[in-house]
């Protein structure tokens, strides 16, 4: 797919790729240099919200820090 840039620097995304990624009119967007490749990312409205469970699954990370602790309450004596 290509497009074009206006005078003022404006891109139209297409409608399939609007409706596909759920962009609306005032949808916010990151424009990203990736080293010579420009990626657009929609703005999350509540980054902190979206990204709650994102290390659910893994090692506690909680749990990590008390071992730790414990092994250096056993060095110390």
């Amino acid at each position: 797919m290509t497009v074009k840039v206006s005078q003022k620097g404006w891109v139209v995304i297409p409608a399939e790729l609007r409706h596909k990624y759920n962009i609306k009119p005032g949808t916010e967007m990151h424009v990203v240099d990736y080293g010579g490749i420009l990626s657009l990312i929609p703005a999350s409205p509540n980054p902190i919200e979206e990204s709650s469970g994102l290390l659910a699954g893994g090692p506690s990370l909680t749990q990590a820090l008390l071992d730790e602790r414990n092994k250096e309450r056993e060095r110390e004596k």
